[in-house]
């Protein structure tokens, strides 16, 4: 016990030197590196309340109960019943034309149905007579509501891309 003593001692004192030789003194120590909040660039920062309202991601105004509009998917008509709908590649169909929807296919939602329809199908049929095909009421710009497309895992979907070919160059 009595050489534990000791050597304890003797580390005490060397650690104590160690930290005057670095400018430390007792009571200011290094914290803990692995704890980002701990380090000495970290600056203490407060979190702000969430704000109680949800709001429209396009606008960031409050959105109301009564602006919300009841989405219509058509489901496809397959003839295969025991397969999940989680399972079929092809799960649902344009309102109108029935041509398959998926990522790659630009959709809208005409707002006194809720039926969700092709762009194709909203420029080549709806907006010549502005008449919803499935309600049968009449149709303004704002009644159209282009949905916007879900990721597709591909960095470059939905924009021009340019294939290049960089290969060794030789300088003298």
């Amino acid at each position: 016990m009595l050489l534990y003593r000791l050597f304890s001692t003797a580390d005490n004192k060397l650690s104590e030197e160690k930290a005057k030789s670095v400018g430390l003194s007792d009571d200011k120590k290094l914290p803990s590196f692995w704890i980002p909040a701990l380090t000495p660039q970290a600056e203490a920062t407060q979190i702000k309340k969430p704000d109680d309202k949800v709001r429209c991601p396009m606008s960031g105004k409050p959105i109301k109960f009564k602006d919300l509009i009841p989405v219509k998917f058509t489901p496809i008509n397959d003839r295969d019943e025991k397969t999940s709908l989680i399972a079929k590649t092809n799960r649902y169909v344009c309102a109108v034309t029935n041509d398959i929807l998926g990522n790659s296919v630009p959709c809208a939602v005409l707002r006194p149905s809720g039926a969700v329809v092709t762009l194709e199908c909203v420029e080549k049929i709806i907006e010549k007579d502005m008449m919803d095909p499935i309600s049968g009421q009449k149709l303004t710009d704002k009644d159209i509501i282009t949905l916007q497309r879900g990721a597709s895992g591909f960095t470059g979907a939905g924009v021009t891309l340019e294939a290049k070919k960089a290969g060794p160059s030789i300088m003298a």
